[in-house]
């Protein structure tokens, strides 16, 4: 489902994928390949294949809040605002997939705050 609405694009190590500050109309889900995020120039995560981003942009058309920047070679498909909400309206697991991967990371960002 997600290859019919989805766009394959692939990127080299260096590149950035979305850049902090940015206006984000897109959704990324990692096929292949790693990908640092940073926010304010300080690593916050890694990604893999089957982790996702951009979904904020999305939902809430403010700024993006990380830069994403590809550490190998990278495949990832790509959705746009259409094709994300046509997807979750056809397949509810995967917007439960979609919260679930949000509470988490406001999880670790609530936990990296702490004292």
């Amino acid at each position: 489902m997600v290859s019919r609405l989805a766009e394959d694009c692939r990127y080299d190590a260096g590149d950035v994928l979305v850049r902090e500050g940015a206006r984000g109309q897109e959704f990324f889900v990692v096929v292949d390949g790693k990908a640092e995020v940073s926010r304010r120039g300080r690593k916050v995560a890694v990604l893999g294949p089957g982790d996702f981003f951009g979904e904020l942009a999305l939902l809430d058309p403010a700024p993006r809040d990380a830069t994403v920047t590809a550490l190998s070679p990278m495949e990832v498909v790509v959705l746009g605002r259409r094709e994300l909400t046509g997807l979750l309206a056809e397949v509810p697991a995967m917007a439960r997939r979609l919260l679930v991967g949000m509470a988490r990371r406001i999880r670790e960002a609530d936990t990296r705050t702490l004292p």
